[in-house]
């Protein structure tokens, strides 16, 4: 229930209660001030359709009493204040939502069984609409011109897997059919993901050196090593898979899990300017695991931290080894595939489709490599055989799951971030709902079926779904189309890249880390835009380049968390000004021509109070008010002391004088005491909570203020802060000191004060509401 106060030329008031729940105006008229208080004439007011009977609520809530309207001057506007009734949510205990959740889960019908077959199989639901006339041609283009992006890139992903090149093609064959059946976005494309490759990569080369495996890392489908731990039955690639489809096997699970357990809120965790460093740590270790194909050295793989340093200093120790065969076609690829897709990205606005650079140099490199046979003339590292068709289906190692378990977490996490964040930016670019959850099960089931078809762990792709969405993809058909094109590689087409050079997919493998390096030139902007938010970029980026791309992305979430609380600690806080003729009060330190309230402070604090902050809300609040109320009652305490009789150790004794002297002097930065303020009222609008130190914390300052006669009130407290104040014991007891009253609004409390503090102290009596008068205290 609300009470509202207006005025008319005349003078007369008029008392109105709102009430939300039936959507009534009761108004009663009041007579001015100093006439004979009557009986008020009610007239009801409803908004709804049916006739409501009329209801006397006089019993329930109390108009103004004489005392309350009496408080004001004869020549005075009425005062209007608002009061407003609080609804009782219900609130039904944990053990009856747990109840209602696990039947709402097990309950089962024909129309909820298609419901969630359509919710996990979204296929279902948009493919009976599909229009083969206006969607079917920008679907195939799409998909034919990912398909040829892709066949280059899922060999050279296969690099930074540790894997043989065509596991890199069944990772992206399975993962875009799975997709297309379960994805709710139309233009996310999925496939082997450079960062995620490397993380998988680095676990892979650890237990392979684990199981006692040699370094063949300058060969794809180098088994010829030999393992030395009785596993002499799966050579050094076997091993490898095994390695990577379990991890992948936990990787979807994680994912399904998070989908189905309704947690995609963890990514929300992953801020851009952390994913923004990681990426940009990760594409640096990228560059540096492929200098050594590009140069045709030899050298081992470093893992672990310290990796980005160790193979430089490898790479700088063995140059004198490099292959000029393998330098001299690096080199050339660069010099033609760089401009020509800074050509692509200029001018995409008018070419209908990129020009398929790659797989056009990774074709030229193969036939000029094949004829002049780099590989025994120039002893060039190439891909060698590619097998064709498809593996017998297996089953993760179940045996390397402990060891496997926290590699797979952050791979989950980095996966699910990309291809939620990806889809929903394309989402609302198009126009059309993505589910974050059901993104997270479709990801998790791209990683877990594949596992069992020799496929590592996979994501939604920047590069390919750029591509994608500015070809004209529709549908995800389009991604089927895309698989498609693999297929045909699978079958036919993959021995004749028998004779591609290695430092050839390194070329693309760094050309395409291009948008993660040129996030450094973005770093100038945030830092003048935020501070922290460039802090948090260099040191995610910094400690996943030069420590490892994991304890990159933990440091990185706690240092953005610690930035957070860094925040909310020193929060700005102001004192506010009034705006002429207006009753809205803002920040006198940001805006001019504000006009203050005579003796009267209003203070903003501009976070949450909690324990972390409550000692510089203290020191930023006598700072800014310039009264310390604890100093204050400390030298009134002491000037109302009455001086001891003089003696030997009587503080007039001369041996005393001088530490007594001591002892009164206020500090340096203490301000000296002042009693021109008679409220103080606390702006809470900006407070989202107050925990039980933080209430502590305000009753300590009512009570500071409260000894040098100074009165708190409190504004715009949200319903969830004055449960807690209530709950609390703020509001104390009914009928108590108004200096505890809160307002729903500063100019209430400014008028109240006004109205308190006017007059001799039976008019500031008269003034509070009694007990059963409180039509413009907010209900505590």
């Amino acid at each position: 229930m609300a009470w509202l106060r207006s005025s008319d030329p005349k003078g007369t008031g008029t008392w109105a209660s709102f009430s939300s729940a039936q959507r009534c105006c009761q108004v009663e008229t009041a007579p001015c001030p100093g006439e004979k208080l009557q009986v008020p004439r009610k007239h009801q007011v409803c908004s709804q359709s049916s006739p409501v009977p009329m209801e006397d609520t006089s019993s329930q809530e109390p108009a103004p009493s004489k005392a309350t309207l009496g408080s004001l001057g004869p020549h005075e506007a009425p005062t209007t204040f608002i009061s407003l009734e609080e609804q009782e949510p219900p609130a039904p205990s944990s053990r009856e939502l747990i109840l209602e959740k696990a039947r709402a889960a097990c309950r089962c019908s024909p129309g909820g069984l298609g419901r969630s077959l359509l919710r996990l199989l979204p296929v279902l639901e948009w493919l009976p609409r599909y229009s083969p006339r206006t969607q079917l041609l920008g679907d195939v283009v799409s998909g034919l011109l990912v398909g040829v992006v892709a066949i280059p890139q899922s060999i050279s992903y296969s690099l930074l897997a540790n894997q043989d090149p065509i596991y890199g093609i069944y990772t992206n064959f399975f993962c875009n059919i799975i997709y297309a059946a379960m994805a709710t976005s139309r233009h996310a494309s999925v496939g082997s993901f450079g960062v995620l490759c490397l993380m998988v990569g680095q676990s892979v080369t650890r237990h392979l050196q684990l199981a006692g495996y040699g370094d063949s890392s300058a060969t794809l489908g180098g088994n010829s090593s030999s393992p030395r731990n009785g596993t002499e039955l799966c050579d050094r690639s076997c091993y490898a898979i095994t390695v990577a489809l379990s991890l992948s096997f936990l990787v979807g699970l994680y994912q399904i899990l998070l989908g189905v357990l309704q947690m995609g809120f963890v990514a929300v965790y992953l801020s851009e300017p952390l994913l923004g460093g990681f990426v940009a740590g990760s594409s640096l270790t990228i560059i540096t695991s492929q200098m050594k194909y590009l140069l045709g050295l030899k050298i081992p793989r470093h893992e672990g931290v310290g990796s980005f340093i160790l193979t430089w200093v490898d790479l700088f120790r063995h140059i004198h080894n490099t292959n000029i065969c393998d330098l001299l076609t690096s080199l050339a690829a660069l010099a033609i595939i760089v401009p020509v897709k800074e050509l692509n990205e200029r001018y995409k606005e008018r070419l209908k489709a990129p020009f398929p650079i790659e797989l056009l140099v990774v074709i030229a490199a193969t036939l000029i490599s094949h004829y002049f046979d780099f590989e025994r003339r120039y002893k060039a590292a190439v891909c060698g055989d590619i097998p064709t068709g498809f593996r017998k289906p297996t089953v993760p190692d179940i045996s390397l799951f402990p060891s496997l378990a926290l590699d797979a977490l952050p791979i989950a996490v980095i996966g699910f971030a990309m291809t939620v964040s990806l889809a929903e930016i394309f989402g609302k670019k198009h126009g059309y709902a993505v589910s974050a959850n059901q993104e997270m099960i479709a990801i998790g089931m791209c990683n877990l079926i594949p596992s069992f078809f020799y496929c590592f762990a996979s994501s939604a792709a920047l590069t390919k779904t750029l591509l994608k969405e500015s070809t004209g993809s529709q549908t995800q058909v389009s991604g089927l189309v895309t698989s498609l094109v693999l297929l045909l590689v699978l079958l036919w087409i993959s021995p004749l890249f028998y004779s591609l050079q290695i430092s050839i997919l390194g070329v693309v493998t760094i050309v395409n880390l291009r948008g993660g390096l040129r996030r450094f030139r973005d770093t100038p902007s945030m830092w003048q835009l935020s501070k922290l938010d460039t802090v948090v970029w260099w040191t995610t980026m910094l400690c996943s380049t030069l420590v490892t791309t994991e304890i990159g992305l933990l440091v990185g979430v706690c240092f953005a968390l610690l930035c957070i609380i860094f925040r909310t600690q020193r929060p700005r806080a102001t004192l506010l000004g009034k705006v002429s003729d207006r009753e809205v009060y803002e920040d006198q330190a940001a805006y001019k021509r504000l006009s203050s309230i005579a003796h009267v402070k209003i203070f903003r604090f501009e976070c949450s109070l909690y324990y972390a902050n409550k000692d510089y809300f203290k020191a930023v609040l006598y700072q800014k008010t310039g009264l310390n109320p604890v100093l204050l009652a400390a030298s009134l305490a002491a000037r109302a002391r009455p001086e001891p009789g003089r003696g030997c150790w009587s503080p007039g004794c001369g041996c005393l004088k001088q530490g007594r002297s001591r002892a009164e002097s206020p500090p340096g930065d203490a301000c000296p005491p002042s009693t021109d303020m008679h409220t103080l009222i606390l702006d809470c609008g900006a407070m989202q909570f107050i925990d039980t130190v933080g209430l502590s914390a305000l009753k300590e300052t009512h009570h500071d203020y409260k000894e040098v006669g100074v009165q708190v009130l409190l504004a715009n407290c949200n319903p969830s802060i004055r449960q807690r104040l209530r709950e609390g014991g703020w509001a104390g007891q009914a009928g108590g000191a108004g200096g505890q009253l809160a307002f729903h609004s500063i100019h209430d409390a400014v008028q109240f004060a006004e109205r308190w503090h006017r007059g001799d102290s039976k008019d500031k009596q008269a003034a509070l509401p009694e007990p059963e008068e409180q039509n413009f205290q907010v209900s505590l």
